[in-house]
């Protein structure tokens, strides 16, 4: 059986990743677009989902690419009218509205997929085994680019919601909550805001988990050339560094993974997984931290954010 989907929200993610994912992606085939801003040729277009819902009966699932402050009721509507739901990252605006998501894929058999992209980079999973048996001494993570170049023109990620520089930060997070062997907490976090923004340009982070071990997170939109990507881990085997966002994973100098990335196939190939074994994938922790975050966040005003 393949799977006919339809992207909700065709933005900058969605035709630079869904689509040529979805394209290579066994099991799943494009079906049709919902964007009140247009589609693509020789695709099913509607201007909303309602509307999809209503007039494409034989769509199976829904990949929701929209801003995150408008997931959660989206998500909510295909999972009653009977769709399988991929949601991108971060799976909404707020951690509290996913338990209801959660609950209705639940009574209505459908698949819930909450699908951090990064957990899906070559070097991740590598770096999970590596590290299941080694004591872990110190992690610090440098994830700092530059928001003109990845998210331009996009006001909705510095509103309530958008999460700002946490957009980015979070796929670190989600890598972190699954390579190491251990839960960790937040301890202490400083949030960078722009005088005209509403959500943080920088933050600094510190965690540590039941033996103390401390993690360290600097996240940054200012980065200008050169982009940086990188977790460093210290442990009684030496120094683990997963670079370029999980693409590339060197142990002591030694380069054991270096493959380019494929995240969004393996993203989709998870989904049709989930969708033939009637299960869902809903991991909130990564979300859970930045909530953290912003509850044990001291604000320090920097310089206004202008784009151009």
């Amino acid at each position: 059986m393949t799977i006919r989907l339809a992207i909700v929200g065709l933005g900058k993610i969605a035709r630079d990743q869904h689509l040529p994912a979805i394209a290579g992606t066994d099991g799943v085939e494009l079906a049709a677009i919902a964007d009140p801003n247009g589609g693509i040729d020789s695709t099913a277009h509607f201007a909303t989902l309602d509307q999809l819902l209503a007039d494409a009966p034989d769509i199976d699932a829904v990949a929701i690419c929209t801003p995150p402050q408008a997931r959660s009721a989206l998500a909510a509507a295909a999972l009653k009218a009977g769709k399988h739901v991929l949601l991108e990252k971060p799976p909404g605006a707020t951690v509290s509205e996913l338990d209801p998501l959660i609950a209705t894929a639940r009574q209505t058999g459908r698949t819930l997929f909450a699908a951090w992209h990064s957990r899906f980079a070559p070097a991740v999973e590598p770096a999970r085994n590596f590290l299941a048996d080694r004591r872990i001494k110190s992690v610090v993570v440098e994830w700092k680019e530059d928001v003109r170049v990845w998210h331009p023109g996009q006001a909705w990620i510095w509103e309530p919601g958008g999460l700002g520089v946490f957009d980015p930060g979070i796929n670190a997070l989600s890598i972190l909550t699954r390579i190491l062997p251990r839960p960790f907490f937040l301890t202490r976090s400083e949030l960078s805001f722009p005088q005209n923004r509403a959500a943080p340009i920088a933050a600094d982070l510190a965690f540590s988990d039941e033996v103390g071990t401390p993690i360290r997170a600097e996240f940054d939109f200012r980065q200008t050339g050169p982009q940086t990507w990188d977790i460093r881990i210290e442990t009684d085997a030496g120094w683990l560094t997963l670079s370029a966002g999980g693409s590339r994973l060197i142990h002591d100098g030694r380069i054991l993974v270096d493959e380019k990335q494929a995240e969004y196939r393996a993203i989709y190939r998870r989904f049709v997984e989930l969708i033939a074994g009637g299960v869902s994938d809903v991991d909130l922790s990564p979300l859970v931290h930045v909530a953290d975050a912003f509850m044990l966040g001291r604000r320090r005003d920097v310089e206004p954010f202008i784009e151009l």
